[in-house]
């Protein structure tokens, strides 16, 4: 799960190390904010606790991971929560309505969430919209079909107990640990390999370093952009069926909100919002960071508009480490 090095940040640490130490920041941060707690409350370090905050974070760590290659591609999307929450509609349309094996069902709607992202790429790449633009509307126009779709109702799986389980259940009862974290973790890893093995990871982060020089090297930078935000967009599908599993039904306005929370996951782990920089090992303490110290806040009572101030301060701070070593590495 190493960070590319590329010419973009070229800074006063040697390659080798640069990456290392992003990463090292993010793990300090979250080794010291879950001490803190774990001291702050005799309720904060225990099993079911700490499996409600490894499942509090599967949907914000899932939704991160996918716009962790549109991010280290110097894209943005805005669209994660209410494409999330369209997804987790559809995915009832596919099961309950249309009657499909569920398998088939969760097939179809990773395949939807892919969807969305190859909209948002055809929007960036061909139409030239810029991306903050481009998936600004997308988050209004799947907004509004989930509630067109859902007729503003919830969907109940109420017929599909094994749509319950894929998240809720284990597959190792022993173990005692939800689907849907093994199934988290199991993504991470496979998506880190993508990026640090293949040549689609390669051409992620040399499109987000310099888009410019990649396509004069003869790389077909817009198809490649297209590939990026619709492989990101898989992951906004399998987003909205672990949360309309885990709820078991899909709520059309259940995803609001959970851009900004996985945007500032990634970038607390270490990727740079200017392209070229990350890792899914950062992304992934940062989602982590975010649900310990979500979960941790509430635990020691801390009041509901002080939990959203201390949380948009940290992400205020992230931001600016990153233009701080943006900056250095100029």
């Amino acid at each position: 799960m190493a960070e590319k090095d590329t010419p973009a940040v070229a800074g006063r640490l040697p390659p080798g190390l640069r990456g290392k130490f992003q990463q090292f920041l993010a793990f300090a941060g979250l080794i010291l904010i879950f001490a803190f707690f774990s001291f702050a409350s005799p309720n904060f370090l225990t099993f079911a606790n700490v499996m409600s905050i490894l499942l509090a974070t599967v949907v914000i760590g899932t939704l991160a991971i996918g716009t962790t290659f549109v991010i280290i591609s110097a894209g943005i999307d805005l669209s994660l929560g209410t494409g999330m929450s369209l997804c987790a509609v559809m995915s009832g349309v596919f099961i309950t309505h249309w009657g499909l094996p569920m398998p088939l069902g969760v097939v179809f709607t990773v395949l939807f969430g892919g969807l969305i992202g190859f909209v948002n790429g055809f929007n960036v790449t061909v139409l030239k919209i810029p991306p903050f633009i481009a998936t600004l509307a997308m988050m209004l126009v799947a907004e509004g079909l989930a509630l067109v779709i859902s007729g503003s109702a919830p969907i109940y799986f109420s017929n599909t107990p094994s749509y319950y389980m894929l998240s809720n259940g284990s597959i190792f009862p022993g173990l005692a640990i939800p689907n849907a974290v093994l199934l988290w973790a199991a993504v991470a890893i496979i998506a880190a390999i993508i990026l640090n093995k293949s040549v689609f990871g390669r051409y992620t982060y040399a499109i987000g370093s310099n888009e410019d020089a990649t396509a004069l090297s003869g790389i077909n930078t817009r198809r490649w952009k297209i590939l990026i935000y619709s492989f990101g967009g898989l992951f906004i599908g399998l987003a909205g069926v672990l949360i309309s599993a885990r709820l078991n039904s899909a709520q059309p306005a259940l995803g609001m909100g959970y851009e900004l929370k996985a945007i500032a996951a990634v970038v607390i782990g270490g990727t740079s919002l200017f392209g070229g920089v990350g890792s899914i090992l950062g992304t992934v303490i940062g989602a982590l960071i975010m649900s310990v110290l979500t979960n941790g806040l509430q635990i020691i009572s801390v009041p509901q508009e002080w939990q959203t101030v201390i949380l948009g301060v940290v992400i205020l701070a992230a931001v600016y480490l990153d233009n701080f070593r943006r900056n250095a590495a100029a």
